[in-house]
């Protein structure tokens, strides 16, 4: 299976996934499944089968036989998950968030309202997309996007008089990163730069298989072009990372959208697709979104060191020893 991150004209394309996933996110939703010999494991359940459990214990998903369960206790917050109610996320007022589900609406009004909160961003390697997250001009993109690249750009379609007006502003700043889940923060320092369109972040987790999802991007360059589809899995692993799988298509220059629900929320951000394939596209969830925002001061971008919080440093080199002279 050939999987491909979503944006063209790339020199090198390469996939990159870590093996950890964000625990901050999975903690808030602790279940315990009391096992044989008095062991236990920590983790959320995602989906109870007749002879195993599915759970998702942060760094990676076990598979456990359900003749090795002998108790299992859900935490508050996943009993909650039942009713119409998302579970409520503290955030300040960096970016808006949902904390219960909003009434669907007609993707082509949610279109013309929320449009304007996505962009393009380029750099002279390629192309992506990406998305708003409040009116100061911090933006959420993939980070194979701008990866290597310090010369960045974000090209904005203002809505004026009824008419889309292109803007490109060239002043952008890197401001965290987190390469293992594919997340770049970035914001737009343009002196003139006017009060930017945002987008609300809503809940993945509150999604159901089948719900129809849709997606705006800049797939091979043609800005602003919405696909709808709908949430294929919630829970497809790959190589340790869960990810939402929707038939909506995802192609390459739709890495760094956001994936809407038919409230107009984020609830992923496009990534990747299957190559040979059509209607397999996959999005980072957005609890992952929200914990890597959450805690950005802790991904930092530094010029000095672009890989921090993670620096790896020159091993030791070895003392050669002298053999003593002859007398």
């Amino acid at each position: 299976m050939a999987v491909v991150y979503c944006r063209p004209m790339l020199l090198q394309k390469h996939l990159a996934f870590a093996a950890l996933l964000g625990c901050s996110a999975q903690s808030l939703l602790a279940d315990t499944i009391q096992l044989k010999d008095a062991a236990a494991v920590t983790g959320k359940i995602l989906a109870e089968k007749t002879d195993s459990l599915v759970v998702d214990v942060g760094y990676t998903v076990l598979q456990i036989p359900r003749n090795a369960v002998t108790g299992v206790t859900k935490s508050s917050a996943a009993a909650a998950s039942a009713a119409t109610t998302v579970t409520p996320v503290a955030v300040g007022q960096f970016y808006a968030a949902t904390t219960k589900n909003s009434a669907a609406r007609d993707v082509s009004s949610l279109v013309k309202q929320i449009g304007e909160a996505v962009v393009q961003v380029k750099t002279p390697g390629g192309l992506g997309s990406g998305f708003f997250l409040n009116e100061d001009g911090y933006l959420i993109t993939n980070f194979h996007v701008i990866e290597g690249e310090t010369e960045i750009s974000v090209e904005v379609y203002h809505q004026k008089d009824g008419q889309l007006d292109r803007e490109t502003y060239k002043e952008v700043k890197i401001i965290a990163i987190n390469k293992f889940q594919d997340l770049a923060l970035l914001h737009i320092e343009d002196k003139n730069a006017p009060k930017f369109k945002a987008i609300t972040l809503g809940a993945s987790d509150a999604l159901n298989v089948g719900d129809g999802v849709f997606a705006i991007g800049s797939p091979l360059g043609l800005e602003r072009t919405v696909t709808q589809g709908i949430l294929s899995t919630k829970t497809r692993q790959m190589e340790g990372q869960l990810y939402l799988q929707t038939s909506a298509q995802i192609n390459p220059g739709n890495s760094g959208g956001p994936l809407f629900n038919l409230a107009g929320e984020v609830v992923g951000v496009t990534n990747m697709k299957i190559t040979f394939g059509e209607g397999l596209g996959f999005a980072i969830p957005v609890e992952l979104v929200k914990a890597f925002l959450d805690h950005r001061d802790a991904f930092a971008y530094s010029t000095d060191n672009p890989n921090n919080p993670f620096r790896y440093l020159e091993p030791p080199s070895k003392t050669k020893l002298v053999a003593p002279e002859a007398k």
